[in-house]
């Protein structure tokens, strides 16, 4: 099994900046790629970003391909880090890390391990 655990949700004022954290543990090898979801109160749970373990190949959902958001890696510690810049308050969301054995998935179902969640909250 693999186990998942974010870090770093809080209260920004909008326009402001965060970093998350997502830590793997367990078994590690099973994984490839690592990605970030999140879920705003009643809205469906969404894809934010992936990061592939075998190239470093990154992935983003439109809304944040402008560059706000960036995904990082280290294979060596089994973390993944989301950068969220320039934040909106339409960005408050519960932030879910997950990973998966396959290549590259943004839909929630392809993903095998998820974390518990970090509330990000962005006032305006």
């Amino acid at each position: 099994q693999v186990q998942v655990v974010e870090s770093g949700g809080e209260l920004v004022q909008a326009g402001g900046s965060l970093r998350l954290s997502c830590v793997a543990s367990g078994r590690t090898f099973l994984i490839n790629t690592m990605g970030w979801f999140r879920q705003a109160p009643g809205k469906e749970r969404e894809f934010v970003a992936a990061v592939s373990r075998s190239d470093s190949s990154t992935y983003y959902a439109d809304s944040v391909k402008e560059g706000r958001f960036t995904i990082s890696r280290d294979n060596a510690e089994n973390t993944v880090y989301l950068q969220m810049n320039k934040l909106k308050p339409e960005d408050t969301a519960v932030y879910y890390c997950a990973a998966t054995i396959v290549t590259f998935a943004a839909t929630p179902s392809r993903y095998d391990y998820w974390g518990q969640g970090t509330q990000v909250t962005v006032s305006s």
